[in-house]
């Protein structure tokens, strides 16, 4: 296990957890966003939820490794699937937001595949 997996896998589990609790707590902005991409309010919960057991099957990973990368690959999934929504509702201003959130996910993945 290499220190940059463990850092960007760290750091990807963190930035999914911050972003769950946004969900959570249904910031506005966060809420009219989702209006814009025609997503009710009430799907922030699941989403929520899914962004959290990702975060936390990534740091599973460190004790099973195959729960870590599947949680990684699922973020990945997760993280496309948003990016398809912004880009599906023709609001390119949002195309930002979830590429953070992607490119840690992403490193994760290909970090553990490098381990």
């Amino acid at each position: 296990m290499s220190i940059a997996y463990v850092v960007v896998t760290v750091a990807a589990a963190t930035a999914a957890l911050i972003a769950s609790g946004i969900d959570v707590f249904r910031a506005d902005w966060v809420r009219g966003n989702m209006q814009r991409y025609g997503l009710q309010d009430w799907t922030l919960y699941p989403l929520a939820g899914i962004k959290a057991i990702g975060a936390l099957g990534l740091l599973a990973g460190f004790a099973v490794a195959p729960l870590g990368l599947a949680a990684g690959i699922g973020l990945v999934l997760y993280f496309l699937g948003a990016l398809a929504t912004v880009l599906w509702a023709r609001a390119y201003s949002d195309i930002g937001y979830p590429l953070p959130y992607l490119a840690l996910a992403v490193g994760s993945v290909a970090l553990y595949a490098l381990t």
